[in-house]
């Protein structure tokens, strides 16, 4: 089955009608199926979870998440890893209702225990935590179970896959959080303050996903009000990396993650306002945001066009809100701003042609 099913949403769907969810979830379960058949069960049912969102809706279904729940009370490490696997791929599915993790209160103290087993088990309970991790209340839940105590050794861990979902579980539970984010500006990580981490992250060496959610985190932290918008932490390195992100040489997911946060930062500061304002030309560089597609991705890339032209209009919308964001107070910015949407926006006839002002 493990090998029919490989890469065949065709072959997954076929045993799913067939009924074999039931069947892997009995013998996952039972008590005289050997570790090395409860394994395989898990592989399964995770390689069936990465199928279509209807193969997740079935198995959700089938109560799949409280099977696999139950099987990391399990000894066996392979095993557990397998069960957190698939736990993974189920949660990370827009269709998987999240509440489900939070439906049996000793689950996530549990999920927090197995943190320290193995680097497998860091990476996929963190990234089950950054995508369960969408209300207040769940953020108090993680937060009162030990979860910035638990996670931030993680941060500095050999293995990048968890530092990086470290670090994305450290956004979602900051955002919004007073608590939280005062919590983690004292914070030690190897004797080192949690925010001095975050700095070393944003670094031009990091990768670019990594930069940009340690922003994030600066980011909320400093709105929540543990940091203060003067910090040489958000004057010099947050700001700035947004700001990079916010470049033409920049994946769209990134351009418009790096405009919003940079927006959602400075929106109460007008210091913050000015210093952008006036930073790596950023006023100029959104009028790109409003290019798409551009000839040079149509003639070297015709994937990244296709992609370009179906999301478009999140460029524009994160434009806008880092438009609003920068003439929300000051009046020389708000005039700067006001000039390049007009060279965007209104066509003049110059010499019979019609070009942009």
């Amino acid at each position: 089955m493990k090998n029919a099913v490989i890469g065949n949403n065709k072959q997954k769907a076929n045993l799913i009608v067939l009924g074999a969810v039931p069947r892997l979830l009995y013998l996952l379960q039972q008590g005289s199926s050997s570790p090395e058949l409860r394994t395989e069960c898990a592989v399964v049912l995770g390689s069936l979870a990465m199928g279509t969102e209807n193969n997740i809706k079935s198995l959700v279904d089938c109560h799949i998440i409280p099977a696999l729940l139950q099987g990391l009370l399990y000894p066996d490490l392979i095993f557990i890893e397998a069960c957190l696997r698939c736990l993974r791929t189920v949660f990370i599915s827009p269709v998987t209702p999240v509440q489900l993790l939070y439906t049996d209160p000793t689950v996530i103290p549990h999920l927090m225990s197995l943190l320290s087993r193995s680097q497998r088990t860091q990476e996929y309970i963190t990234q089950i935590f950054s995508h369960c991790c969408k209300t207040p209340e769940h953020q108090t839940v993680l937060f009162n179970y030990g979860a910035i105590q638990n996670i931030a050794p993680l941060l500095i861990s050999p293995s990048y896959k968890v530092r990086m979902q470290a670090l994305k579980c450290f956004s979602v539970l900051a955002y919004e959080n007073t608590q939280v984010s005062m919590t983690l500006v004292n914070v030690l990580v190897d004797g080192e303050l949690l925010s001095q981490v975050f700095v070393r992250m944003m670094q031009r060496d990091q990768p670019i996903e990594m930069q940009l959610t340690a922003a994030k985190c600066l980011t909320y932290m400093c709105r929540a009000g543990a940091i203060r918008t003067d910090d040489s932490c958000i004057v010099l390195k947050t700001l700035p990396c947004l700001v990079r992100m916010c470049s033409k040489e920049r994946l769209l997911e990134e351009r418009v993650e790096g405009a919003e946060t940079l927006a959602y930062l400075m929106e109460p500061d007008v210091e913050l306002q000015r210093i952008a304002s006036t930073t790596d030309h950023l006023v100029a560089m959104l009028a790109d945001y409003f290019k798409y597609p551009s000839s040079v991705s149509a003639i070297t890339d015709i994937k990244r066009l296709d992609h370009d032209l179906k999301h478009a209009h999140e460029l524009r919308q994160a434009a806008f809100k880092l438009y609003a964001s920068l003439g929300s107070n000051d009046e020389d910015i708000r005039k700067k701003v006001t000039f390049s949407c007009v060279c965007i926006f209104v066509p003049v006839k110059l010499c019979g042609s019609t070009v942009s002002r």
